[in-house]
């Protein structure tokens, strides 16, 4: 199951990928801003569930794809870079095993007992 899931994030992953292609912007602005979601772990400086709650807001795909969709029904290219930068770096980070969080640790995540 694990592997299907991983490969399902993987498709997802590279579907974002055609999507940024599809874009106005020069290729290096995908590298560029990938790990840019990961900012929201500084929450975590304060502690696990206001880190939590904060990192699982940015990485829930559905962000990304209603700030992609504002950004199509508003003609707005950066709203659109962004919806596809927050999607697949979601999909890339569940690519990986990286999960949701759970309240109490970083470590604690929706993907570890698969």
């Amino acid at each position: 199951m694990k592997t299907l899931l991983k490969s399902e994030e993987l498709i997802q992953f590279l579907g974002a990928i055609y999507l940024f292609s599809r874009l106005n912007f020069a290729w290096w602005w995908f590298p560029a801003l990938i790990l840019l979601p990961d900012i929201s772990m500084i929450g975590y400086l304060l502690n696990p569930a206001i880190g939590a709650v904060l990192y699982n807001m940015v990485h829930h795909k559905g962000l990304g794809i209603v700030v992609g969709l504002l950004g199509l029904m508003l003609g707005s290219q950066n709203l659109m870079l962004a919806g596809v930068i927050l999607f697949a770096h979601s999909s890339m980070d569940r690519t990986m095993g990286y999960g949701l969080k759970y309240l109490d640790s970083f470590k604690h995540t929706s993907l570890e007992n698969l």
